[in-house]
This record gives structure tokens, C-alpha cells and sequence, in this order.
């Protein structure tokens, strides 16, 4: 019994290392997710500064939480710990396609594969996100940039035709990245054909304004237009 209850106390030590662990992670992971949020936020403001701060931020913050889970693989690949290193992986790439650089590889950002390609899958509602915004001011060859991203994108993904227990669910994804596409899509379609309408519409009016028009006087009578004498 006494051989028994060592064998407790070490259990005891164990489980409250892992519980220190976990804690410290959830936290990390809390502060991570925040960090990456607000600097998606800070590049659709296009505020460079802001938004390089904050993915600095959320550097440390990643490779403090991987350092403190070495010895806790199980805690690396619990769901809050991928999940907030997905949100790295999707602030990176997000603000990297954005502001037309090159993208960061899973090697250079730290990550696995799956958290890589789960974290690229949500970039995709981000560059949605970032190309209704530039339509609002009206079509743009920008918009068809990323739109092209965004095929790109999921011509990746598609491709991984996996077991879910392999990509951490990947699948799913993929089809919410397709959805998204097609709706993008028809709203830089709506958009050109409204651009090319407007443009019709000023040719059709100068093309009358240059010829026979009739000018209204302040009595209520027309006159003939400078063009008809």
C-alpha cells in the first residue's frame, strides 16, 4: 500500500503539471486569437502599421504556446490549441494576399500541415470580405485579383481528398470556401454589368446631347438646341 500511495502522489504531481499546462494554453490561446483578429481588422482598414504590430504579437504569442506544450503533445493538438493557430495561420495569409506579398509557407508560420490548409480555407471568406468592399466603390481589377486567389485557393484544397481524422476536417471547409467563391463571383459578375450599363448610358447620352435636343424656356415653350442651328 505504501508502494501505492507513491504511485498517487506522482499521478498527483502529473495531473498538476498538465492542469498548469492547460490553463497556461487556454490563456495563450485566448490572446493569440484576439492578436490575429485584430490584425485582419487593422489590414481591411489598411492600417500597415497596426496590423504589423499586432501579427508581431501573435508571433510571440505562437511560439510561446508551442514552447510550453513540448512536453504536452497532447495539449498541442487539443481543439483550442489548433483552433488559435489556425486563426495565426488565416491572419498571415490574409494580410499577406491582401497587400499582394508572397505567401508564408506551414514551415515559416510553425505549423502542421492540416492547421495550415484548415486556416488557408478560412482566408477565403476574408478575401470575400475584402473584395465587397472594394465593390462598393464600384468594379476593380483588384477584385478579380482576389477572386483569382480564391480559385487558387480552393483548387488546393479540393485536391485533398482525405480521411477528416487526417485533415482535422477539412472537407467541410472546402465546401463553405466554395459557397463563398460562387456568391463572390456573381457579385464581381452584377458589378461589371452594372459598370458596362453605366457606361452605355453615358455614350447614349452624350451621343443625344450632341445631337437634336430641344431646350425648355422659362415660359414653358421650346426652343431649338444650338445643335438644330
Amino acid at each position: 500500500m505504501h508502494k501505492l500511495e507513491n504511485l498517487a502522489d506522482q499521478i498527483r504531481r502529473d495531473f498538476d503539471a498538465r492542469t498548469t499546462a492547460r490553463d497556461r494554453a487556454l490563456a495563450q490561446a485566448r490572446q493569440l486569437t484576439r492578436a490575429c483578429s485584430l490584425a485582419i481588422r487593422a489590414v481591411h482598414r489598411d492600417e500597415a502599421d497596426v496590423m504589423n504590430g499586432h501579427l508581431t504579437e501573435a508571433r510571440k504569442l505562437s511560439a510561446s504556446l508551442k514552447a510550453d506544450l513540448i512536453e504536452h503533445p497532447d495539449l498541442f493538438y487539443a481543439g483550442y490549441t489548433q483552433d488559435a493557430l489556425k486563426e495565426f495561420v488565416e491572419a498571415n495569409v490574409t494580410c499577406a494576399l491582401i497587400q499582394n506579398q508572397a505567401l508564408p509557407t506551414p514551415e515559416e508560420l510553425g505549423v502542421t500541415s492540416f492547421t495550415f490548409l484548415n486556416g488557408l480555407a478560412e482566408v477565403v471568406g476574408e478575401l470575400r470580405r475584402r473584395t465587397l468592399d472594394i465593390l462598393r466603390h464600384g468594379y476593380s481589377q483588384e477584385a478579380e485579383r482576389l477572386l483569382g486567389i480564391m480559385d487558387d485557393i480552393y483548387s488546393v484544397l479540393v485536391t485533398m481528398d482525405y480521411p477528416d481524422a487526417i485533415t482535422n476536417g477539412l472537407r467541410r471547409q472546402t465546401d463553405l470556401a466554395r459557397g463563398i467563391i460562387e456568391k463572390t463571383r456573381g457579385d464581381i459578375t452584377f458589378s461589371l454589368r452594372g459598370e458596362h450599363l453605366e457606361q452605355a448610358i453615358s455614350r447614349l447620352s452624350a451621343q443625344l446631347n450632341g445631337g437634336h435636343t430641344e431646350v425648355p424656356k422659362r415660359d414653358g415653350h421650346s426652343t431649338p438646341s444650338d445643335a438644330e442651328e
